[in-house]
């Protein structure tokens, strides 16, 4: 064999690996394991902006993710940390906790939330970084939607979500119960975190774009919260 064709052989030899390790990696963010990144406050102090995700999409089952023949397929549960499709635009991905399921009837008074007339205790994880609380009687409040809610029965199939910085979030409060095929899947680790600019989702153009990047990777070190890295999401 000549020395040319070798050469040829090998450079084949990268193009195949390479090319299978993209249509793994490929299958694997469509259909098990998808990246997500937090552009918002509305989940502290249990994510933070710049928080880079892994979620899974295999667990929620056929709805969750295309497997129905080998996917678990659970519902999501309370307490679980869901990546859905917003149900106000759904080209928008939200990341929420859940905090009731199908035939629960959830119910904010003061900003204390109950599910089928319990309190939830919800101090481990939930903040409330405003002081002022509208009061039930006082219904022109300007937060009365946010900490007031009367009685709402999540229908079969549909989950309540609700964000953990319960003051600065727009979540079920607003547009009420979710369908499961919005939902994409389960964010389970924090595989890096970012302490600097983050992207909000809008498209600036390549110039910015390329500037951001270019900003992001002198901030590499410096700015990256490693402590957070490889963090199970609870």
């Amino acid at each position: 064999m000549s020395e040319t064709n070798n050469k040829h052989s090998v450079w084949r030899e990268y193009l195949e690996a390479l090319l299978v390790a993209g249509l793994f990696l490929g299958f694997t963010n469509t259909f098990i394991l998808k990246t997500f990144y937090i552009p918002s406050g509305s989940m502290e102090n249990t994510l933070l902006v710049g928080d880079h995700l892994i979620v899974n999409r295999f667990i929620y089952g056929p709805d969750g993710g295309p497997l129905p023949w080998v996917a678990p397929n659970r519902d999501p549960e309370r307490g679980d940390i869901v990546v859905f499709r917003s149900p106000v635009d759904p080209s928008i991905d939200l990341v929420k906790r859940c905090v009731a399921v199908g035939g629960d009837t959830v119910e904010i008074i003061e900003k204390q939330l109950f599910v089928n007339g319990q309190a939830v205790s919800d101090s481990d994880y939930a903040i409330h970084s405003d002081p002022q609380v509208a009061q039930r009687r006082n219904r022109r409040h300007r937060h009365w939607r946010r900490d007031n809610m009367a009685p709402y029965t999540v229908p079969e199939g549909e989950f309540f979500f609700l964000g953990d910085n319960r003051d600065h979030s727009n979540d079920s409060r607003y547009w009420h119960s979710v369908p499961r095929e919005l939902i994409k899947g389960r964010a389970f680790l924090i595989y890096w975190s970012y302490g600097g600019e983050t992207p909000d989702g809008e498209w600036y153009g390549w110039g910015h774009k390329i500037g951001q990047l270019g900003r992001t990777a002198l901030g590499f070190v410096s700015k990256s919260r490693w402590g957070r890295s490889f963090q199970i999401i609870r």
